[in-house]
């Protein structure tokens, strides 16, 4: 499975990639606004930090001005993946990107139906948000399962990327399922790390140590 960052905070992409662990990163319009940077200079500035895709979304609701948006989003560095919506629009401007060689990130999925769709446009990611349809009380590893079993069925070469982690058990179940990717905040990534059998057995490991009185340097 391929971690993704989600998250525009520049620093925070490169504390994580310093850990060998960041395969891509996915921006959205929100998450732009929070770091209170000009969208095209961070945008550059994470591509020139990882070698995998950076998704990089568009803000036009109609094909034409998506199309526009897009190939202005496409020159700021070779790895931009365009992120479009699932809409009518989102979907025709992801077949006209994919036919032209682009690589496309069909965002807000939120249904196998949708993500049929996303796949015969020849979107290289399909979005589907887990943690979202959890908050409605539905569940979003459910999506996860029933797109890895469709697309699993035909040759399809859309991956599947797990968005709207909340948590590590998120992470562990796509993985069972098959997801291709799962983009996660920094603060889920940080939790993977964690179990306080890890942190109690290492202090006793420091405590034996300690009391030998040696020291390897």
């Amino acid at each position: 499975m391929k971690f993704f960052v989600d998250t525009a905070e520049v620093d925070e992409i490169r504390a994580l990639t310093a850990l060998g662990l960041v395969d891509g990163v996915t921006t959205n319009p929100s998450l732009i606004a929070q770091s209170g940077r000009d969208m095209s200079e961070t945008i550059k500035e994470i591509c020139g930090l990882v070698d995998g895709p950076v998704s990089a979304e568009v803000t036009a609701t109609e094909h034409e001005q998506m199309m526009a948006e897009a190939a202005k989003l496409r020159a700021i560095a070779d790895n931009v993946t365009i992120k479009v919506p699932l809409t009518e629009a989102g979907i025709q401007t992801c077949k006209a990107l994919s036919d032209d060689g682009a690589s496309v990130n069909v965002t807000l999925c939120f249904s196998a139906a949708q993500a049929i769709l996303a796949a015969k446009a020849g979107a290289a990611f399909i979005s589907p948000f887990v943690g979202r349809l959890d908050d409605l009380g539905q569940d979003g590893m459910t999506l996860i399962e029933d797109i890895c079993d469709i697309y699993s069925n035909y040759d399809f070469k859309t991956e599947v990327l797990v968005a709207s982690v909340r948590s590590p058990l998120h992470v562990v179940d796509a993985a069972r399922m098959g997801a291709h990717v799962a983009t996660l905040p920094p603060k889920v990534l940080g939790q993977m790390f964690k179990h306080p059998l890890t942190d109690k057995g290492l202090q006793a490991f420091l405590d034996d140590w300690k009391k030998t009185g040696q020291s390897i340097i």
